[in-house]
C-alpha cells in the first residue's frame, strides 16, 4: 500500500508527491479524514488527486493513502430502489448515521452487508460455468428477478453450490478452475466504473424503446439500445420530459442520474417516483429503478464518477438480459466538473475552456449504449438505451457540449424556448429534431402497429413543414391572402401541433398514450385533411369546412381512456363524414 505526502491544496484537487508506485486512477484515502479520491494524473513520483468531497481544511504535509484498486462499483442484490451518490455512497444509510447532511470521509457500505436474500440456484454440481452464465437468481423486488452471473474473467465446473437465505458477502458457489484451483463465487460482484463491461456481440437496434410520448414515437423514435440527447434552454421542459421518460419508457429497468443539477428537481423524482405506478406491472415505479443523486451543491469531482456510476450499474442488468433506460440529467453539467479539474490541471483548455478531450470523453460514454448478447454459453439479449439532457448556457446549441454531443448520438430532440414560452410541452421542435432510427424502426411500426403508420409519419411531417413556409406568407400578407388548398393545411397542420403533439404531463389520461392509441389519433387527424381536401376540390366552402364541430372531437380524443379508444373513434369518424357530407350539400344548395 503506497503512501504520499500533500504538496498542493487547489479546491478539488489535491497533489501528493512521493506515489511512484501509485497508478493512474487508483482509489486514494486523503489525510486522517480519509477523503475519498481517485489519481487522475501522474508526473514522476506526484500524484493529482481530484477528491470526492469537500476539501476544506486540508493541509499540506498530511497523509495520502492508496488503495491500489480503481473506482468500483459493487453489483449485487440492494441496488434496486436504493438512492447513492456519484460514487455509489447508499445515502439512505448515511442519513440514519449522521442525519441530513453528509459528513466528510463517511465510509459505509454500497450494499447492505446484513440484509438477507434468498438464493435459488439453477445449476448443479458438476456443470460448467464461464464468465456471464446464470446460476441462479435472488427475487430482489416484485418485479425484478435479479440474476446472479459468474464473473466475466471467471470460469470453472461447479463444485459447491448452496441454497438457502444468504447476504451479499456470502459465498453460494465454488468454482474449480482450469489449474484445479478453487473460486468463489458471491451474490455481489465488483466492476471498475471507467471500464465497460464485456458482451459477446452487439446488435443493430431494430426495436424502438416505446415512451408513450407521441412526439417522440411518433415522429423522432429511439431505439432499445439507442442513443439520444435532449438539448434545451433554462424552463423548457428538459427535466420533465426526462421524469415522463423514465416513468413510462417501456423498460425493465431505470437508471436515473441527477448529475449536477437542482436539488428540488431531485427531490421531485424523490417523492414522486415511490408514489407512481407502474403501468407495465402495477408495482411502485421503484420496484425497477435505481437513482443517482449527484446535485449541484455536492462536490463537482464527484459529478464525473456519477455517470460512470450509473452506466456501470445499468451495463450489469443489461447482462441479465433486461432492458435498461439511463436517464443522465445533466451530461453539461458533468462537462463543467471536466472543464474545472483541466483548468487545476493548467491544462491547455480547448473551445470556450474545456479541455480538448471532452469530445473523446462524451464518446466513450455514448459508446456503452446498445443492444448486446450477453457473455455466457447461453447469451442473453439486454438493451441499454442512454438519454443524455444537455443544458447550453443562454440556449446556444453551438456550444461545444451540445456539439461534441450531436456528433455521437443518433436521435436529437431539440426543446425550443418559443414553444416553451407558449406553453406548448412537451416543447420538442418538430423542424429541427430528428431521429436517424426512423426509417428502420419504420418497418416495426409497419409489422406491429399498422402498415400504414410511416406513410402517416410522412404526411405529418409534410404538412407541419409545409405550414412554417406558409408562415412566412401569413406574417406578410395575412391569412386572408392564402388559397383555400393552403388554409386548409395550415388548419391541418393546427390540428397535429395542439390536438396530437401538445401532451399534458400531469394529466392522468394523456400523460401517457398507447401506440395504438397514437395510432388513431394520427388516422383522425389524416383523414380530416384528406376528407376536406376531396370536399374542396368538389367546390366545398373552406369556412364551412375547418368551422365543423367534429374539429374539437378530434381535439378531446386525446383525453379517452385507453379502453374506450376504439368505440370513440368510429364515433368521430362517423361525425366526420356526416359533416363532410353536409358541408358539401350546404354548398349544392
Amino acid at each position: 500500500m503506497q503512501t504520499g505526502t500533500i504538496t498542493k491544496v487547489s479546491g478539488p484537487l489535491v497533489v501528493a508527491s512521493g506515489m511512484r508506485q501509485a497508478n493512474m486512477y487508483d482509489v486514494v484515502r486523503v489525510s486522517e479524514q480519509r477523503l475519498i479520491g481517485e489519481i487522475i494524473e501522474m508526473r514522476g513520483d506526484r500524484a493529482s488527486i481530484q477528491v470526492y468531497e469537500e476539501t476544506s481544511g486540508l493541509r499540506t504535509g498530511e497523509q495520502v493513502e492508496t488503495t491500489g484498486e480503481p473506482l468500483s462499483v459493487e453489483l449485487g442484490p440492494g441496488l434496486i430502489g436504493a438512492i447513492f451518490d456519484g460514487i455509489q455512497r447508499p445515502l439512505e444509510e448515511i442519513m440514519k448515521l449522521t442525519g441530513n447532511n453528509l459528513t466528510r470521509g463517511i465510509e459505509v457500505p454500497s450494499l447492505n452487508r446484513e440484509k438477507q436474500w434468498k438464493f435459488t440456484p439453477c445449476v448443479a454440481v458438476g456443470d460448467s460455468v464461464q464468465g456471464g452464465d446464470v446460476i441462479g437468481t435472488v427475487q430482489e423486488t416484485d418485479v425484478v428477478n435479479h440474476k446472479i452471473m459468474v464473473p466475466p474473467n471467471m470460469r470453472g465446473v461447479i463444485r459447491e453450490i448452496s441454497e438457502g437465505m444468504c447476504t451479499v458477502e456470502d459465498t453460494v458457489a465454488i468454482l474449480e478452475d482450469d489449474k484445479g484451483e478453487p473460486q468463489t463465487v458471491g451474490l455481489m460482484q465488483k466492476w471498475p466504473v471507467r471500464r465497460g463491461r464485456p458482451y459477446t456481440q452487439k446488435l443493430a437496434p431494430d426495436m424502438p424503446l416505446v415512451t408513450g410520448q407521441r412526439v417522440i414515437d411518433a415522429l423522432f423514435p429511439i431505439a432499445k439500445g439507442g442513443v439520444a440527447a435532449i438539448p434545451g434552454p433554462f424552463g423548457s421542459g428538459k427535466t420533465v420530459t426526462q421524469h415522463q421518460l423514465a416513468k413510462w419508457a417501456e423498460a425493465d429497468i431505470v437508471v436515473y442520474i441527477g448529475c449536477g443539477e437542482r436539488g428540488n428537481e431531485m427531490t421531485d423524482v424523490l417523492n414522486e417516483f415511490p408514489e407512481l405506478i407502474d403501468p407495465h406491472t402495477g408495482e411502485s415505479l421503484m420496484e425497477r429503478t435505481v437513482l443517482i443523486a449527484n446535485t449541484s451543491d455536492m462536490p463537482v469531482a464527484a459529478r464525473e464518477a456519477s455517470i460512470y456510476t450509473g452506466i456501470t450499474i445499468a451495463e450489469y442488468f443489461r447482462d441479465m438480459g433486461y432492458s435498461v433506460a439511463l436517464m443522465a440529467d445533466s451530461t453539461s453539467r458533468w462537462a463543467e466538473a471536466l472543464r474545472e479539474m483541466s483548468g487545476r490541471l493548467e491544462e491547455m483548455p480547448g473551445e470556450e475552456g474545456y479541455p480538448a478531450y471532452l469530445g473523446s470523453r462524451l464518446a466513450q460514454f455514448y459508446e456503452r449504449a446498445g443492444k448486446v448478447l450477453s457473455l455466457g454459453t447461453e447469451p442473453r439479449e439486454g438493451a441499454l438505451s442512454v438519454i443524455g439532457a444537455v443544458s447550453p448556457a443562454g440556449g446556444d446549441i453551438s456550444e461545444p457540449v451540445t456539439q461534441a454531443t450531436l456528433r455521437i448520438v443518433k436521435v436529437f430532440w431539440g426543446l425550443d424556448s418559443a414553444l416553451a414560452y407558449k406553453r406548448h410541452f412537451p416543447a420538442i421542435n418538430w423542424l429541427t429534431s430528428y431521429s436517424l432510427y426512423a426509417s428502420s424502426l419504420g418497418k416495426w411500426f409497419n409489422a406491429h402497429v399498422s402498415e400504414d403508420w410511416t406513410d402517416l409519419r410522412a404526411e405529418m411531417m409534410r404538412l407541419l413543414s409545409q405550414e412554417a413556409e406558409l408562415e412566412e406568407i401569413v406574417k406578410l400578407v395575412g391569412m386572408d391572402a392564402l388559397s383555400p388548398a393552403d388554409r386548409l393545411t395550415m388548419e391541418a397542420a393546427r390540428s397535429i401541433r395542439e390536438d396530437f403533439l401538445h401532451q399534458l404531463a400531469f394529466h392522468e389520461v394523456d400523460t401517457y398514450t398507447s401506440l395504438h392509441k397514437q395510432l388513431l389519433m394520427m388516422r383522425l387527424v389524416i383523414t380530416f385533411f384528406n376528407s376536406a381536401t376531396e370536399a374542396l376540390e368538389d367546390g366545398g366552402d373552406i369556412e364551412k369546412l375547418v368551422s365543423m364541430p367534429v374539429r374539437e372531437e378530434i381535439g378531446r380524443f386525446k383525453y379517452v381512456a385507453e379502453d374506450e379508444t376504439d368505440a370513440e373513434f368510429d364515433e368521430v369518424l362517423q361525425h366526420l363524414k356526416a359533416q363532410i357530407e353536409e358541408a358539401k350539400k350546404g354548398e349544392d344548395d
